[in-house]
């Protein structure tokens, strides 16, 4: 195959031009970048020296979209809404957007998280593309917009317990690295600002909210099925950590072992996801498409709480966003993402 990846210079696009130049299946990866064209890929990723000696490319989208079997678009919110028409015009075989552009089909709730969008007649043609939900449903799909981090984290906790009775709206308590923010230094990425801290941000209106409340109402059957997330930033790097609690309905009649039991069983067939016995760390899952559940009910077995911890970079960013495309082609969902992480990291 022959891939693209439209900005590929940010630390996402660093991490799919990492995994997509050891994918089996591909056979070519070029990547542009406006401020990085003529520079070599390992000078602004250094993981990628032994990897490839290319350079970024300074086309434009379409002509670096024109011909391809798979373009990846990593860029910042609302310029893949600008380019996308004229990209899915130069007729790629498949797009795949990383941005949060096309993730929400709902135009309340994605004017209400991110205002108006500026083209809505794309919207219904991207497949959202939570890969280890949605599986073998993904196959043909021709666009795809790969989920965010929180999201991801959070839509995974959320999905184990969908079929549970409950009393009240889950909340789910996430903590993200500073690599969720980007590679542009802002006063909250700033080492002196971000080691030995932990803060909350996006209270009562984290973005992500849009795309996970579509979803849990579609498993839920509930249009106005609620849930909320409560975002932090931790004094890391790469990951996120998520811990959902919920009320259950005094008809749920489950114990702790029945939790984990119903949530194994959710995710039996599931490659990249793991049920522990005890709540999961972080580190076991950074630099790989791991991610890692724990589940369990008060004594009372009227609450449950579920853990998940994903690399924000890969299982919630890139990796995902190649899982899904090897479900799309048809491919073995695991090619080119079996490597580990390091340990200890």
């Amino acid at each position: 195959m022959k891939v693209t990846v439209i900005g590929g210079a940010g630390y996402v696009g660093g991490e799919l031009l990492r995994l997509l130049l050891q994918h089996p299946a591909v056979d070519e990866v070029v990547a542009t970048s406006r401020s990085q064209a003529g520079r070599e890929l390992a000078s602004v990723h250094p993981q990628l020296t032994l990897l490839s000696d290319a350079r970024f490319s300074g086309d434009d989208p379409v002509d670096a979209a024109r011909g391809r079997d798979v373009v990846f678009l990593a860029l910042e919110h609302g310029e893949s809404t600008r380019i996308m028409g004229d990209v899915l015009d130069a007729g790629p075989g498949m797009v795949v957007d990383l941005a949060a552009d096309f993730r929400i089909h709902d135009g309340r709730l994605h004017e209400r998280h991110y205002g108006p969008h500026a083209a809505p007649a794309l919207v219904h043609r991207f497949r959202y593309g939570l890969a280890d939900v949605v599986g073998d449903e993904l196959r043909g799909a021709r666009a795809i917009a790969a989920p965010g981090c929180f999201a991801t984290a959070a839509q995974l906790a959320l999905w184990v317990i969908a079929d549970l009775p409950l009393a009240a709206p889950p909340v789910i308590f996430a903590v993200t690295g500073s690599s969720g923010a980007g590679q542009a230094p802002k006063p909250t990425t700033h080492h002196p600002a971000r080691a030995h801290n932990l803060f909350a941000y996006g209270a009562m209106s984290h973005r992500h909210e849009g795309e996970i409340l579509e979803q849990w109402r579609t498993w839920r059957g509930d249009p106005a099925a609620r849930a909320r997330l409560m975002t932090h930033s931790g004094p890391f790097v790469r990951g996120i950590h998520a811990t959902l609690h919920a009320h259950l309905d005094a008809s749920a009649n489950v114990h702790a072992d029945g939790v984990a039991e119903l949530v194994r069983s959710r995710v039996a067939d599931r490659p990249f996801l793991r049920v522990l016995d005890a709540p999961p760390e972080l580190t076991h899952v950074v630099g790989s498409n791991l991610a890692l559940l724990h589940a369990v009910a008060s004594p009372d077995r009227r609450e449950v709480q579920v853990m998940c911890v994903l690399d924000n970079l890969i299982k919630g960013a890139g990796g995902q966003a190649i899982q899904a495309m090897n479900l799309a082609l048809g491919l073995d969902e695991r090619a080119g993402l079996l490597a580990p992480g390091p340990m200890p990291c």
